[in-house]
């Protein structure tokens, strides 16, 4: 076990990780050079497009130093804030982090909260200044910022270079002499952390473990502690680029385990393997099922495609746990699926992965959160979905989640960023210089603001040099009203939205404008209507187009036009009454665009 190291990789988005992960796995020949590219351990096309981590992987090398042979366990951890929960248990499986900070951009927020959530788990931290090659680096500055957030010292920083491979052997040296081996008895009962699972379509589920104490055979029965499922671990082994069958994995070391689960919901990232035969009485702490955050509706454009969406999203479940839906109908829409997701980017992901991988068109319905309404009778209700809020009459009170929101910005934007913060009902909570020129912003602020448009433009006002973290904190009361959006007198349940009252008018009035351009004439007049309840708030009227029935009529007398007009109008009156509006998809689209 003295041989092992156990280490992740903290960074946020962009800074390098994924191209030093491919150096250190070229200098300790875990990769051919005919099977080296680019990102190796990015193996999903949007992961590459994007330049972003969406699955944490796991990889073993070897590397000989100093006389003896090390085995390093390199755990990658996504980087975007949604998928903070993953990081956390991959820290959790680790003894050490290389924390990567890009020497052009300096820290930003995503790096210090996962830092601190390293620093939590006493994980031993090595200071990496990458992209050293860039001519616009600014090693002494980001250096000050690295030894003011980690204390260390500044002759510990390793500087490097993913892209020309510059300080690669230090940081193994590094690894070795300062992240300590794994502490763990082997003769304890088995007691294992899942840190990740992904789906084989041969072999069903495959998770990913790093066990503690004990050791794992194959051919034992095993059992989750969480979810109480009990299996036969039909094979066990180590991950390298491909997984490598053993007939046993022991303590301190990181393997898969296959067994043959069908679901993901099974497999609980953070849960804990133990053997039936021993068990460990005493299961890996932190463990919590990922809760949702953003709830949007998704359905097919043709409403034919909805058995074929059902099974793109059972598909899609078995790769990732944390999509969470289940079905609904809208008037508007027919039927679809309520999905519930980690955040912003895992919606887009979701969306992107079903329109790619499966082939799928889809109309996604305005994000929002989970709402808890207390009625009178009822008691606390739960509302993901904007027409499950009761009527206003049954109301008593309604609480919306809030978060505590870390923003990084460079001096001269604080204004604009507080500004902003300030429209979406934030409250300003602290304000720490970093250095001469970055500021840290903490703000508390209700998260419907922030799964809307807030990311997007943030970094507009910041020109790029803003970043973003967050983490639930409590639910608050708020005035919180629904606003129905209504065509000729018909609710459009797809478009309506749980909103705070102060913000009702100005958003209803707003999306009628939008609904005006959008929609096509017809041979009759529509109101299109945004209210509250019964009290309507702002109306726009979309002209009807009309044949001029009196073209006929040359001269003679006026009655004749009239008698003309008033069938016409009879005509359209009927027309009204039985004619129905086709919405445009681009009208579900600007919807989410309001506030550009």
């Amino acid at each position: 076990m003295e041989n092992i190291r156990n280490f992740c990789i903290i960074a946020h988005i962009d800074h390098g990780k994924s191209t030093l992960a491919d150096r250190l796995l070229q200098e300790t020949k875990t990769v051919d050079g005919r099977d080296l590219k680019a990102q190796v351990l990015d193996d999903m096309d949007i992961e590459r497009e994007r330049g972003i981590t969406i699955k944490s992987h796991a990889i073993q090398m070897d590397y000989p130093f100093e006389g003896k042979n090390y085995v390093l366990n390199l755990i990658d951890t996504p980087g975007h804030v949604d998928f903070s929960y993953e990081v956390s248990r991959s820290i959790a499986a680790c003894e050490g982090a290389l924390l990567i900070v890009d020497a052009a951009q300096g820290i930003q927020a995503q790096t210090i909260s996962n830092l601190y959530l390293a620093l939590h788990n006493n994980l031993v931290i090595i200071p990496i200044l990458n992209k050293m090659d860039l001519p616009s680096a600014m090693p002494e500055e980001v250096s000050d910022q690295i030894v003011e957030l980690t204390m260390c010292d500044r002759s510990e920083i390793i500087r490097a270079s993913g892209k020309t491979g510059m300080g690669v052997e230090e940081i193994l040296a590094a690894i070795i002499h300062k992240i300590p081996a794994p502490t763990g008895n082997p003769n304890d009962p088995l007691k294992a952390l899942i840190f990740d699972s992904v789906f084989n379509s041969f072999r069903g589920i495959i998770a990913y473990y790093r066990v503690i104490n004990g050791e794992i055979r194959k051919g034992d029965k095993v059992k989750f502690i969480h979810t109480e499922k009990q299996y036969q671990a039909d094979e066990v082994g180590i991950l390298r680029l491909k997984p490598e069958p053993r007939d046993v994995v022991k303590s301190g070391d990181v393997g898969y385990i296959i067994s043959g689960i069908k679901e993901a919901k099974e497999v609980k990232v953070g849960d804990t393997i133990t053997t039936v035969l021993n068990p460990t009485t005493d299961p890996v702490k932190g463990f919590e099922d990922v809760k949702p955050m953003v709830f949007a509706g998704i359905y097919p454009v043709d409403t034919d495609d909805f058995e074929e969406l059902r099974d793109a999203m059972g598909k899609l479940q078995l790769n990732d746990a944390s999509l969470v839906f289940e079905p609904e109908t809208s008037a508007a829409l027919g039927f679809g699926f309520r999905c519930g997701f980690l955040g912003m980017l895992h919606m887009e992901i979701i969306q992107e992965r079903l329109e790619r991988e499966f082939g799928m068109t889809v109309i996604t319905t305005v994000p929002n959160v989970r709402y808890y309404a207390y009625t009178k009778r009822e008691g606390k209700i739960v509302v993901d979905n904007p027409t499950d809020l009761p009527d206003p009459g049954r109301l008593e009170k309604v609480e919306e989640p809030y978060i505590n929101a870390q923003i990084i910005t460079a001096g001269e934007y604080v204004g604009s960023v507080m500004t902003l913060c300030m429209e979406k009902r934030g409250i300003l909570k602290n304000q720490t210089y970093l250095t001469t020129s970055r500021i840290e912003l903490t703000f508390e602020m209700p998260m419907a603001e922030v799964v809307f448009d807030f990311y997007d433009k943030l970094k507009t006002i910041s020109r790029g040099y803003a970043s973003f973290d967050y983490h639930p904190i409590d639910y608050r009361e708020s005035q919180l009203v629904k606003l129905d959006i209504f065509l000729n007198g018909k609710p459009v349940d797809a478009l309506s939205a749980i909103i705070h009252r102060d913000r009702a008018y100005d958003y209803g009035k707003r999306i009628c404008e939008k609904l005006k351009e959008l929609i096509p004439r017809q041979q009759f007049e529509i109101a299109v209507q945004a209210g509250i309840g019964v009290k309507i708030i702002a109306r726009e009227t979309i002209k009807a187009m009309r044949k001029d029935v009196t073209a006929k009529c040359y001269g003679g007398d006026i009655s004749r036009k009239r008698k003309l007009l008033e069938k016409q109008k009879a005509g359209k009156k009927r027309m009204r009454q039985i004619g129905n509006v086709e919405i445009p998809q681009s009208a579900f689209m600007a919807v989410l665009k309001i506030n550009d």
